[in-house]
């Protein structure tokens, strides 16, 4: 390659993640790239995958279009993900290209994000648990993964690990939006819980905090925290700042499932989440904190 050419290369892939990060911090609070703990090397990276996933995600949810549409623009998406190493159409796939190259991503995870994003075209509802745990294999792990591999961590060891965190992630942000989620007609509450705990879908649509509620979500979680405990041990496996970053991811979900419970289990009136407030004594915990989850 001639050096012009590199050059205009170069300046391509810099425009191209620079319009990843635009995209990224104008999301920024429901993605933790921009912390001062994952390092400038790195966060362009982040950037890209994240521009990636959260255009695929607008797909499938825009308004105004039919279940058809959303998955034709999902099939699009992907026959642009497969060209992308090959021949990259616009700014998201020239970063994410590259950031496939420089770190040797497996393209399957990315697939498996679409994968997500179709169910959630086509599925609303989740019959069981294990059900919700499939569907975090597709929607929430391949990200856990992802990271790792930015890190340079690779192996199943790190991915078990990563993969419990991360599905405890997905399951307290779900348990969290509970009435959100319910407002636009999606519920991750498993079917066959809320049969056997006695909550019905006028407790939900009414707002009724009911004990057999509170129960429900007791038990739901009991499930998370075991899913956080058993990732743990991942805490103590990496190092340098990815350490303090996943150490500080676990404990703001753990503080959410706390928060519920704190609040009596409303959620309909007190979306439960971690304030600026709760930022100080988090960071001090972080310090501290093992994969043992002392």
């Amino acid at each position: 390659m001639s050096q012009t050419a590199y050059k205009t290369r170069g300046i391509a892939i810099a425009e191209a993640y620079a319009h990843c990060e635009a995209l990224t911090r104008a999301h920024y609070e429901n993605f933790p790239v921009g912390s001062v703990l994952i390092p400038k090397r790195v966060r362009p990276h982040v950037y890209s995958i994240y521009a990636f996933a959260r255009t695929a995600d607008d797909f499938a949810d825009e308004p105004g279009l039919t279940m058809q549409e959303r998955l034709d623009h999902l099939a699009d998406w992907e026959a642009r993900l497969d060209a992308c190493l090959s021949d990259p159409t616009g700014p998201i796939f020239t970063a994410l290209a590259e950031t496939i190259r420089v770190h040797d991503l497996p393209v399957q995870l990315l697939r498996d994000l679409l994968t997500a994003f179709r169910m959630d075209v086509t599925t609303n509802r989740h019959q069981t648990y294990e059900d919700l745990l499939t569907y975090c294999t597709f929607s929430a792990n391949p990200v856990g993964r992802l990271i790792l591999h930015l890190f340079g961590y690779r192996g199943e060891r790190y991915a078990r690990h990563s993969d419990a965190i991360c599905s405890a992630l997905q399951l307290a942000n779900f348990w969290q939006d509970i009435a959100i989620d319910f407002s636009r007609d999606r519920m991750y509450l498993p079917q066959a819980d809320l049969k056997r705990f006695g909550v019905g879908i006028s407790d939900l649509r009414d707002q009724r905090v009911t004990p057999e509620f509170c129960e429900l979500l007791d038990h739901l979680i009991n499930r998370t925290q075991a899913l956080f405990a058993e990732g743990y041990p991942l805490l103590d496996m990496v190092k340098g700042r990815l350490r303090f970053e996943l150490r500080l991811t676990c404990l703001g979900g753990m503080h959410i499932l706390k928060k519920i419970r704190d609040n009596d289990c409303d959620v309909f009136n007190r979306r439960p989440t971690v304030t600026k407030r709760d930022l100080p004594a988090l960071l001090f915990k972080t310090l501290f904190f093992r994969g043992s989850g002392a």
